[in-house]
């Protein structure tokens, strides 16, 4: 028994509810208990995170599930599921803490019924549950049901309020709701189905509190939502019924606690006290007291919610293998963290490092239920820690940078778009913390201004200047500049330091920063001693860290201080290398002069994100030579943070077990780990070395040689062959320093730029990953729309939805991020699917048409004309039942008409060769449409057309008088 508690007593513990949930359907109602998914999606690139039970059960419900796998033997299920809700179409990040019940992680305890049970077990269950364990006074407990949608055909869900009525609920708590509160839906298509709520009164008392149900009342809330998956949604948007019946039951747990404990917030409950109490050890705020509002004075206890929520959400994610990082659910959780931090620091007045130490508190009250919990706990902390220790490094500067840009506004000013573009792109600020820190000062930011660097940086990102438009005039040196600098003897840039990297403890890159002079400023296409604030320009330095962008690989990105003036960044957007000068571009935030001394620091995720994808190039280039033939040369490669492009030479098109041969050829080389060695040697020691690629282009001597798993002085051995049996290659690019860091590669597009030349584009790590998973998730699709095409289809409709099906799946598998050589395959079987699906319509139709032809025949034998009402699902089968009737009796002119259920009546016709030319079929097909204000077209002998069925009578007048006028 877990029944709430009242007037003092104990109240049952959340671990002890969760439990009794899964063990009344384990035990009770022989359900398989399953483990919680982890809260990263798999196969689902629609989704950041798992946000409902139902997620990891989309095959089951979509029909792709392998009938082999062990998801498929499931019938009925329980589980309590991690979810996250933050980014995306479920975001619930921005009102975490304002109130007392949104959470970015929550649990969800569900059972599910596939193929078994349905409407009247499943009410039954739950009203069991929850009033015989969990003693929830019947009283206090409102149910809802589908209430019907005229505009969509469906009724009243009566079966389900007679299930409850049978149950005991009063009728006065059994309430009707329309589409949009009881009706559920995955998507714009798929299974849906009507749902019923039970929403739990808090106040009780004997009040009836049904005028409450659904209107936002804090006093009568949802606590169970039962989905009966009964019908997919086809995307013109009609409803077809599944051939399947499942059930989809969710129940947050933190609200059913809430009831249980006889709280009215979330936050109240066991599941958060002890969180808010260590917050409270670790701070120097005053103690949690569940306010909200204007009498939350500070927002302390605002940060308290903050802060509960966001570490559970964090100890979750990193368990289960999401970090805080730059994009996709990574960066939503590094908002997360980021925005826990400033709570922590700001509000809180937190010491560094009381996020990580509420690590073990969650890991007490979550662990039990979820094992794995207790396996990570020292690597959540020294996760939450390294983020924090940058972030609030980033916030000291950023607080710093904004108070004194602040002190220089102008009064009734806003804030300038630079000043906080630079706070968003070098320091990572979210956002919505340079809003909240403005707001608290009551200043605006210049948000026209901001949107318009947006815009820029977003055009940047994809491609720079289009056709026909000059590069940056201040990266790019003109003749006379590089002439005054070697005239006035500046030395070129020393950017050795880009190479000085380290493999640290744990697989972590280490960059260091570096120390440089400002030797002479670039703007305009004239050089400069000084540019004053405000001004973009290109700065020359004696050193340099940073990539300039060449040997097919995008420059770094970063930023810049001056010595001794912590608080002021100068963004580096973008890096050129020009007759052996760095150029950084860079927006002077202040004024910038030939002279000063200035600390780099380059964005390391983006870096190292390069250097991935530029060693996963050369390992592409081997294996392509390895596969196709030592003949496959290099045309041109590309090297972004994101992906890697790579064009090649080719006899013919590469097949599908090329593209996987290849594929295999570099997992190898990863899995291997490889060495990767790099040294400079003189060019011409370089050029000896045998099966060297790329020495057609022009290279600096010395040269940089890449060598994988080789030591370059065994390569340039005497008459050493080991080039030939791994990848050596002349490179200036930055690389990683062991082949395993590469993780995966997927190649996710081939094709032919012209003949001969091809292009591949290859993604790896995590996208590497998730392509494949992608690429696994739709030909489970794919089999599942072979095996019902497999079966014996009769009904056309069904026939026709399995082909629009096909259609869309091609769609999909044209456009999805996958393995290049998965999608030809998919696409391949498809293709076939698609000309049977075809073929198989057009027999049903003929099928159809010859019935209907028989007995129109039987009825009109011999006559000269036959005008006729039939039902037919679409013109194609009412024209073959016209041309069906020519056919058997060539003597006769046909006109038939079709009504539809949207109000549409088809039309077509054919008149018999012996009446022409008196007698037009098109100039028939007109005249019946006209009548129904509809249009028609064809030739003499066949036309067809449509109209509306508010004519339809006159139209059956009009076909008959125009027969007879021309017969």
């Amino acid at each position: 028994r877990c029944s709430p508690r009242r007037g003092g007593a104990a109240c049952p513990p959340a671990g002890q509810i969760r439990a009794a949930f899964l063990r009344f359907f384990e035990e009770r109602h022989g359900h398989r208990r399953l483990p919680s998914a982890p809260v990263r999606p798999r196969g689902d690139p629609r989704l950041l995170f798992v946000n409902a039970g139902m997620n990891q059960f989309k095959p089951i419900f979509l029909g792709t599930v392998h009938p082999r796998s062990e998801l498929a033997q499931h019938r009925r299920v329980v589980n309590s599921q991690k979810c996250v809700r933050a980014g995306g179409k479920h975001n619930d990040l921005e009102d975490v803490g304002r109130d007392t019940y949104h959470h970015t992680f929550f649990e969800m305890l569900g059972n599910w019924s596939f193929g078994d049970y349905f409407k009247e077990e499943a009410c039954s269950m739950a009203w069991e549950l929850l009033t015989e364990v969990y003693e929830i006074p019947r009283d206090r407990l409102y149910v809802t049901y589908f209430g019907g949608d005229p505009s969509l055909g469906l009724s009243a869900d009566e079966e389900c309020r007679d299930v409850w009525l049978r149950l005991g609920v009063p009728a006065s708590h059994v309430l009707p709701f329309p589409l949009k509160d009881n009706f559920w839906e995955m998507g714009d298509t798929g299974p849906c189905g009507p749902c019923t709520e039970i929403h739990y009164d808090h106040v009780g008392g004997g009040r009836n509190a049904a005028a409450l149900v659904n209107q936002g009342s804090p006093d009568v809330v949802e606590i169970w939502n039962l989905v009966f998956m009964q019908y997919s949604r086809e995307v013109e948007g009609n409803l077809l019924p599944l051939p399947q019946h499942h059930v989809d039951t969710g129940m947050g747990l933190e609200r059913l606690v809430t009831v249980l404990q006889n709280k009215r917030s979330n936050y109240d409950t066991d599941l958060f006290t002890p969180i808010l109490d260590a917050i409270h050890k670790g701070c120097r705020a005053p103690r949690y007291q569940g306010l909200v509002g204007n009498a939350d004075v500070g927002r302390v206890n605002m940060a308290y919610r903050v802060v509960a929520d966001h570490v559970r959400t964090l100890c979750v994610c990193i368990t289960d293998g999401i970090y805080p990082g730059f994009s996709g659910a990574e960066l939503v959780l590094r908002r997360i963290l980021r925005r826990a931090v400033r709570f922590c620091s700001e509000v809180l007045q937190a010491p560094p490092g009381l996020l990580a130490s509420l690590v073990p508190t969650v890991v007490e009250v979550l662990g039990d239920a979820y094992p794995e919990l207790t396996r990570n706990v020292n690597q959540i902390k020294d996760i939450i820690n390294e983020n924090e220790a940058a972030f609030l490094s980033s916030l000291e500067r950023g607080r710093r940078i904004i108070e004194r840009t602040v002190q220089q506004m102008e009064p009734s000013t806003n804030f300038p778009a630079e000043v906080a573009w630079s706070l968003y792109g070098s320091l990572g600020f979210p956002l919505d913390l340079i809003d909240l820190m403005l707001e608290e000062k009551g200043i605006n930011l210049d948000s026209a201004a901001f949107n318009e660097l947006v815009l820029e940086d977003a055009k940047r990102k994809a491609g720079g200047p289009q056709a026909g438009e000059p590069g940056s005039t201040n990266t790019h040196l003109d003749v006379h500049s590089l002439a005054r600098l070697q005239g006035s003897s500046v030395p070129a840039t020393d950017d050795s330091a880009k190479y000085a990297y380290t493999l640290g403890q744990h697989g972590h890159y280490e960059f260091s920063p570096c120390q440089a002079t400002v030797l002479m400023l670039y703007r305009d296409q004239s050089l400069h001693k000084e540019v004053g604030a405000g001004q973009r320009c290109g700065v020359i330095l004696d050193r340099t860290n940073f990539y300039a962008e060449q040997g097919g690989q995008d420059s770094d990105q970063g930023y810049m201080i001056r010595s001794g003036q912590q608080d002021v960044l100068f963004p580096v957007e973008s890096v050129h290398l020009c007759g052996g000068y760095v150029i950084h571009e860079v927006t002077a935030m202040e004024t910038l002069r030939a002279g000063d001394q200035v600390q780099l620091f380059v964005d390391e995720a983006q870096r190292l994100a390069c250097m991935r994808n530029h060693t996963a190039t050369h390992l592409l280039n081997f294996a392509l030579r390895r596969v196709l033939g030592d003949s496959t040369e290099q045309r041109g490669s590309h090297v972004t943070a994101e992906r890697l492009r790579f064009d090649f030479d080719t006899k013919g098109h590469v097949t599908v077990e090329q593209l996987q041969q290849v594929e295999q050829v570099v997992q190898d080389l990863i899995q291997k780990n490889e060495v990767v060695h790099m040294a400079e040697v003189p060019l011409t020691l370089a050029r000896r070395v045998q099966g060297l690629r790329a020495l057609d282009e022009g290279y600096p001597d010395p040269v940089r040689i890449v060598s994988l798993g080789v030591p370059v002085e065994d390569v340039l051995t005497c008459h050493s062959e080991a080039a030939m049996q791994t990848s050596v290659e002349l490179c200036c690019g930055t690389h990683l320093l062991q082949t395993g860091s590469v993780e995966d590669l997927a190649i996710i597009s081939e094709r032919q730029l012209v003949k001969g030349i091809s292009r591949v584009i290859a993604v790896t790590g995590a996208r590497a990953k998730e392509a494949r998973e992608v690429g696994q998730c739709l030909a489970m699709e794919v089999d599942s729309v072979s095996l019902r095409m497999k079966q014996r289809i009769t009904s056309i409709p069904e026939m026709q939805n399995l082909s629009k099906e096909v259609g869309q799946l091609t769609k999909v598998v044209a456009n999805a991020v996958m393995p290049q050589w998965q999608r030809k395959e998919l696409q391949t079987i498809l293709k076939a699917l698609q000309r049977t699906a075809n073929t198989a319509v057009k027999k049903l139709e003929l099928q159809q048409a010859e019935k209907v032809a028989q007995i129109l025949l039987a009825k009109y034998c011999n006559q000269p004309v036959i005008i006729e009402t039939i039902p037919a699902d679409s013109l194609s089968i009412l024209m073959k039942v016209v041309n069906q009737l020519c056919d058997k009796s060539p003597g006769t002119s046909v006109l038939l008409l079709s009504p539809q259920a949207s109000g549409e009546v088809l039309c077509a016709c054919q008149v018999s060769k012996k009446c022409l030319p008196a007698f037009s079929a098109a100039d028939w097909a007109m005249a019946v449409c006209t009548q129904m204000e509809g249009k028609a077209g064809g030739s003499p002998i066949v036309a067809k057309g449509s109209g509306n069925a508010k004519g339809m009578q006159g139209a059956l007048t009009a076909a008959l008088e125009f027969a007879q006028s021309k017969l």
